[in-house]
């Protein structure tokens, strides 16, 4: 594990519980900044900047969500890879469990079992 995170841990970990509940609280509007913040922590363990959150917005948006299917496939191929890159154990399940929340539309629970990836990160 890295002595020190590229991102700061009061940045990139963060509540499953408050992160479900606000997302459902506010319509899915907390979760777009949820999303946000995963990407924003990805791409600091990654040291590039490979997931863009504009982007994944409008191309969600004009492709009416396909793109954001592929994009949580994508996150969670990107947490694996930090995950063994870290000597940490990495579920090569994950991008499929991540792709098959989305598609029957439960992205919350995508949200959170990617959370709760990158909140091993910090352990």
């Amino acid at each position: 594990m890295l002595n020190q995170y590229p991102d700061p841990e009061s940045e990139g970990r963060r509540s499953l519980v408050v992160g479900i509940l606000l997302t459902l609280i506010t319509c899915g509007i907390y979760g777009l900044y949820w999303q946000y913040k995963q990407m924003a922590t990805l791409n600091a363990w990654l040291r590039r900047d490979e997931y863009s959150f504009w982007l994944w917005l409008l191309l969600s948006f004009i492709t009416c969500g396909i793109y954001g299917i592929y994009y949580e496939y994508k996150m969670a191929h990107g947490i694996n890879r930090v995950q063994t890159d870290n000597d940490l154990v990495a579920d090569s399940n994950l991008p499929i469990i991540c792709v098959l929340l989305a598609i029957f539309g439960i992205g919350v629970a995508s949200l959170a079992i990617q959370q709760h990836q990158i909140n091993r990160l910090y352990s």
